[in-house]
């Protein structure tokens, strides 16, 4: 895993020097919790982490942040800087008898007055069965455990062990932090084959990871690239890198939160920004169909109708034509619903009949509205009384359809905006009908 530094180069006589021939993110390592670069919100005086050093005692943590921000390096130098063995497993490639292994370990030592940072990379790869049996050597304190993640905690963790663990959240490195990286790697390479215009375009190109970042530049170094690129020559010479997204991960949970957001607040563009976020990172356009039908029902409603039918008019569309040029059917039904009129008073309307309803039980509703196929039915009064609507004047008779137990309710209250403005002033208007007709 890549390290990255903050400032100075590392000293030519620091311990554990790497080889000259070793790769560039080995060479470029921190030496110190101080060269940790873009952390500074944990590793400053400040900071959770600079405090725990300074106290000279550590606590377990989880260590959560992106591919490529220094996770297993802080952890490395957090051990260096409070005198703890340091010990490192990673779920990938460790199984029981792997963990069984570095507890006894850490036991023995303990005797030996050493305590023990038991680091573990990917740390969500165990199963809750797995993560259960570090319960008790954290509380023992056999080893201050110190995990890794790039998935979120709350999800991924058993919530005993989170209990017992400080989480700490390692940003996404900035383009300002990029540029460091790659002034501390120009300052022991030599200066990149670039333009500035297609150096800043490679920065931008690491979506945050330190580590992809110089492995890139180590490959610019390695083809002894004669003339600077520019920014589409270095397109060309460089794969472009995939944004990171697990589509059963918070990543597609924080993407998808953020489109139906934007489209609830009605705004296009950043609508459109997080629908092609999703589908370029490979998303299942399927999906996304489904979560706009769900907002033309839930965000829309009947302030504009037509939100729905253009919803599934796109899954129609996508179905017959697929990849990609159904996806323009997509952008239509997401720029339509961004558009479109807001209400969510059919969902609040679902939401408290649903309530009501569990709440009054089986309630029986008039006789006069019950149908009477039998005789039998008929002689007790189903049906009796009932007013067809069709035949009153307007259409409308003014009956009281709730059960006798129960008081009118008002569900659905139609907003004052688009379709729902007609529909209000329909429901205002049999209202006063309604009262008219129960006066007289």
């Amino acid at each position: 895993m890549a390290d990255l530094f903050q400032d100075d180069p590392p000293s030519p006589f620091s311990k554990d020097q790497p080889q000259d021939d070793a790769p560039l993110a080995d060479r470029l390592r921190p030496r110190t919790l101080d060269e940790v670069i873009g952390q500074e919100h944990l590793t400053g005086p400040e900071g959770a982490i600079g405090r725990m050093v300074a106290a000279g005692r550590l606590s377990s943590m989880i260590l959560w942040g992106p591919p490529g921000t220094g996770k297993t390096s802080t952890a490395r130098l957090l051990a260096d800087a409070v005198g703890m063995r340091f010990v490192s497993i990673s779920a990938v490639f460790s199984g029981v008898a792997d963990l069984k292994k570095a507890f006894a370990e850490a036991d023995k030592m303990a005797t030996a007055g050493q305590r023990t940072l038991l680091f573990v990379d990917e740390i969500h790869r165990f199963n809750r069965a797995q993560q259960d049996g570090f319960l008790p050597f954290v509380e023992r304190g056999t080893v201050t455990l110190v995990g890794a993640t790039t998935e979120n905690p709350s999800f991924e963790l058993n919530a005993a062990l989170l209990s017992r663990a400080q989480v700490l959240i390692l940003h996404r490195l900035d383009a300002k932090a990029l540029g460091k990286l790659l002034d501390r790697a120009e300052g022991l390479a030599g200066p990149l084959p670039l333009t500035t215009e297609a150096r800043e375009a490679l920065v931008a190109s690491a979506d945050g990871d330190g580590r992809f970042l110089l492995n890139q530049a180590e490959t610019l170094y390695n083809a002894k690239i004669d003339a600077p690129l520019d920014p589409g020559a270095l397109g060309q010479f460089l794969q472009r890198r995939v944004a990171v997204y697990d589509k059963d991960r918070e990543g597609h949970y924080n993407l998808i939160s953020a489109l139906h957001k934007s489209l609830r607040g009605s705004d296009p563009q950043a609508s459109l920004y997080y629908l092609a976020r999703m589908l370029t990172a490979g998303e299942e356009p399927l999906y996304v169909l489904r979560r706009l039908v769900r907002i033309a029902s839930e965000d829309i409603g009947l302030a504009d109708p037509q939100a729905l039918t253009q919803c599934l008019a796109a899954k129609d569309a996508y179905e017959f034509l697929g990849s990609p040029e159904g996806e323009l059917a997509i952008v239509q039904a997401c720029l339509y619903c961004a558009t479109a009129p807001k209400s969510n008073a059919a969902y609040a309307a679902q939401k408290a009949a649903f309530r009501s309803a569990r709440e009054t039980g089986s309630l029986m509703p008039p006789q006069n509205i019950l149908n009477a196929p039998t005789k039998l039915m008929k002689e007790i009064g189903y049906g009796k009384g009932y007013a067809y609507d069709h035949d009153a004047d307007e259409g409308f008779s003014g009956d009281d359809y709730w059960p006798e137990e129960m008081e009118p309710q008002t569900y659905y209250a139609p907003v004052e905006r688009g379709f729902e403005r007609k529909v209000r002033e329909r429901i205002e208007y049999w209202d006063k009908l309604r009262q008219q007709r129960r006066n007289a």
